[in-house]
């Protein structure tokens, strides 16, 4: 026979610029077959159950979910989460975000691949997100004994399995910064802007791209754009002007200097070349 349902819960208010922040926690009983989602959450979002079981859906993917496992919730992910209809789930939650919450969840057993985790000492999670909710209040005071608490919860979660996530989290940022690249070449960007949309230091990212591709952002984005001239050249009747507009350059002159050091010769007579080139093998045909 389940347990009489109930919800307790705290929602902070304000959410202010802090590298962490608590958003809310609580505990909750669920009534059989009670259902949150589909929806997404703009936070991060972690899940203890303390009893029974229930099911965790993210996207396709289908989670059998029991007592002692925990769950993670990341932002901007679809997901929905139902208490069985027999046995239905209790569980405590904590929800946080910030600049570094990435990098913490990181160092944890989660990925997003693997969001649910059954940790070595589930009491300890359980008790550990429960002081958060004990900590949580109106003031100023007990806002940072709840991030005080969120830190220690963290802490526990990398203690009991972490791994090393340099890998994984600087392919994440690089990724993130060739798609802004991607996406933004042909306005004037540069390494700053690139760090500053990925969430990291230039030299942060300097270290991100060496490792990855053994090459500086700079060179990155200076290449990138220049083989964006190159098919121009090749398949428009755009102006060397139009050209260097289109892939970020508003001085045409100091274009045709990058582009020469970067393939050894001048836009002109490039798309020259590959003109001479088409029409011999045109002829040949």
């Amino acid at each position: 026979m389940p347990s009489e349902s109930f919800k307790h819960s705290y929602k902070t208010k304000t959410r202010e610029s802090l590298p962490v922040a608590v958003y809310n926690s609580g505990l909750q009983q669920c009534d059989p077959g009670y259902t949150w989602g589909p929806g997404v959450r703009d936070h991060c979002l972690i899940h203890h159950v303390t009893s029974g079981k229930g099911v965790f859906r993210v996207g396709d993917a289908v989670y059998e979910v029991g007592a002692g496992d925990t769950f993670l919730v990341y932002p901007g992910t679809v997901v929905s989460y139902t208490a069985d209809v027999t046995d239905p789930w209790g569980y405590c939650w904590v929800g946080f975000n910030g600049p570094d919450a990435k990098i913490l969840l990181a160092q944890t057993r989660f990925t997003r691949e693997q969001p649910v985790v059954r940790f070595s000492d589930p009491d300890a999670v359980r008790d550990a997100i429960q002081s958060i909710y004990a900590a949580s209040g109106t003031s100023s005071a007990s806002g940072l004994r709840a991030i005080g608490q969120l830190y220690l919860f963290l802490a526990l979660l990398v203690e009991q399995g972490g791994h090393d996530p340099s890998g994984d989290l600087m392919r994440e940022y690089f990724e993130s910064a060739v798609r802004f690249i991607t996406h933004n070449y042909s306005h004037p960007i540069d390494v700053g802007d690139i760090a500053s949309n990925v969430g990291i230091s230039r030299s942060h990212l300097y270290r991100v791209f060496m490792q990855e591709v053994d090459v500086s952002p700079n060179d990155y984005l200076t290449r990138f754009r220049v083989t964006q001239a190159c098919e121009l050249l090749e398949r428009s009747t755009l102006s060397m002007a139009e050209v260097a507009a289109s892939v970020g350059y508003s001085d045409q002159l100091y274009f045709s200097r990058v582009f020469k050091k970067v393939t050894g010769l001048p836009p002109t007579q490039y798309k020259q070349q590959k003109l001479q080139s088409r029409q011999e093998g045109i002829l040949w045909n």
